[in-house]
């Protein structure tokens, strides 16, 4: 078993980069982004280096991630963990090297001490946010300027901490446990509720380790579900 999250994230793009790996849906907006392995990689990768040379944090440094399900909160929170971040627990607000956050979340933003802080509008094809909130830099345009490919300099080791105090290897262990009462097994196509389930645990974390692939939906229509499932080739709802 993946004892990191890094690990089980490279595994899961090593089997076919090609394929999609999480496609992400709106029925508010009608948004529809597919994202494959490889794609993700890229926005992975660029999400590290920003933090890593951009914002020169690393290993024990702390990212709150306040953004809902979103491909961007994924690209977000697998970039931090790749860095050798940990996340912050959102629950209680506190210091935090890095912040992220999209407009409705900015007052919730506000009770953070955060050095850097990124926004994000969390728009169609990774639009700008216009306006952007005073003290914020905008996440979507700054990660464009850094690499496709990153090298850690120190790799994340199962010891490391991945959210609050919790060790990659608990969270891990954690996250197959969740996909197993979950019913996700192995090259499952899922279909998920982001409003049913909002914890990345659920969204991000059980799939990744259990070797599925993901169809993320907010505002999920449930007139939609079957003919989505059926065009997507999905295995498995969760609502």
């Amino acid at each position: 078993m993946n004892e990191t999250i890094p690990a089980a994230f490279a595994q899961a793009v090593r089997r076919d980069p090609t394929v999609p790996l999480l496609t992400w849906y709106d029925d508010a907006s009608g948004d529809r982004t597919e994202l494959s392995g490889a794609t993700m990689d890229n926005w992975v990768s660029k999400t590290a280096n920003l933090l890593a040379d951009g914002a020169g944090l690393g290993q024990g440094d702390t990212a709150a991630v306040l953004l809902p399900p979103h491909w961007q909160t994924a690209a977000i929170l697998l970039g931090a963990w790749s860095a050798g971040l940990t996340a912050a627990p959102t629950a209680q607000p506190g210091p935090a090297d890095v912040l992220f956050t999209s407009p409705a979340e900015l007052a919730s933003a506000a009770a953070w001490s955060a050095g850097d802080r990124y926004a994000t509008g969390l728009l169609p094809l990774a639009m700008p946010l216009r306006p952007l909130p005073d003290g914020y830099v905008d996440y979507t345009i700054e990660v464009r300027g850094f690499g496709d490919r990153f090298v850690a300099s120190q790799p994340v080791t199962p010891s490391d901490q991945a959210l609050g105090d919790i060790t990659h290897a608990s969270l891990s262990g954690t996250a197959s446990a969740r996909a197993s009462s979950l019913a996700i097994t192995p090259g499952a196509r899922v279909l998920i509720d982001a409003t049913a389930h909002p914890d990345p645990l659920d969204w991000l974390l059980a799939p990744l380790f259990a070797g599925a692939s993901i169809v993320l939906c907010a505002n999920l229509d449930p007139a939609v579900v079957d003919k989505r499932a059926a065009s997507e080739n999905v295995t498995l709802i969760l609502q």
